[in-house]
């Protein structure tokens, strides 16, 4: 369900993409800003596994010297069928951990040296699975493709802005009233970040799944996200918010009362109760 869900949001970020292409400049206009949109995401998708690993000053770890982290995930990677990733450590006591990498074999798991304190073995277990599934699923990839459109999207209503204020833009005699193109364009590109953020609330239910059902058994994970959200909650991380959604839970501290409910539509996590109730809910057994 949630792949079919997947797949319709990324008909509509397209379908939003064409119709603003079509107010500002018709085709040509959005098959020009989808190119360079194409180009500055091909270029993160081949580099952004180093670009973040360093952002985060992550470190590789062999055997010898993290040898249950290392262990653990030698063991899913095999139980998963997938080639061994590399493993990395975050300085810091926040507790969390995300995957990166274009494909299973340029795979990466990274974790902070937080959750290797407050996890116990079985949790730390789901969580690397949960992770694992994500690189198995190509999450990686599908998100690429959403920030593609909504870069996309984001490029032409820049311009139809621009030339909404200059008079710039379609010489068909059916220009849009630049009020009207103003405040359609700013709408449409709110809208596609929403839809981008409910493909990644969408995969995060997916790996929560694949992780459960990778070991058979669904509460180790629950477990795990609980304490991750308590820990998050805690000591917030000094995250970029554009990698926020890489993380198993949110580094971002929330906001409360008005603030956190306006902050619940740019949730880049489902919440956490939600994933728990859930992974409780159904038996994992392999």
């Amino acid at each position: 369900m949630n792949n079919l869900k997947t797949g319709f949001l990324l008909i509509a970020l397209t379908a939003v993409l064409v119709w603003v292409g079509g107010l500002f400049g018709g085709r040509e206009g959005a098959l020009i800003a989808f190119g360079l949109a194409l180009v500055m995401n091909a270029v993160s998708y081949w580099f952004s596994d180093r670009l973040v690993l360093r952002m985060y000053r992550a470190r590789p770890v062999t055997e010898a010297e993290a040898p249950q982290l290392y262990g653990l995930v030698a063991d899913l990677a095999q139980a998963a069928r997938m080639p061994m990733p590399k493993v990395y450590v975050i300085p810091g006591p926040t507790p969390n951990a995300f995957a990166t990498g274009r494909s299973p074999r340029h795979a990466a798991v990274a974790v902070t040296e937080g959750i290797l304190r407050v996890l116990e073995r079985d949790e730390l277990r789901g969580v690397l699975a949960h992770e694992l599934s994500h690189v198995g699923h190509r999450d990686i990839l599908i998100s690429s493709v959403a920030a593609t459109i909504v870069g996309a999207i984001g490029v032409l209503s820049r311009m139809a802005q621009w030339s909404a204020i200059f008079g710039m833009g379609r010489q068909d005699g059916d220009r849009p009233n630049p009020l009207v193109l103003l405040a359609v364009t700013m709408v449409a590109a709110l809208g596609a970040m929403l839809i981008q953020l409910s493909i990644s609330r969408s995969r995060e239910f997916e790996a929560d799944a694949g992780g459960a059902r990778l070991v058979g058994d669904g509460e180790p994970l629950a477990r795990a996200l609980e304490k991750l959200e308590m820990g998050a909650r805690a000591m917030p991380m000094d995250a970029n918010p554009a990698t926020a959604h890489m993380f198993i839970v949110s580094p971002l501290a929330g906001g409360t009362g008005a603030a956190g409910t306006f902050a619940k539509l740019f949730r880049t996590h489902p919440p956490t109760a939600e994933r728990v109730e859930r992974l409780r809910s159904r038996a994992w057994a392999r």
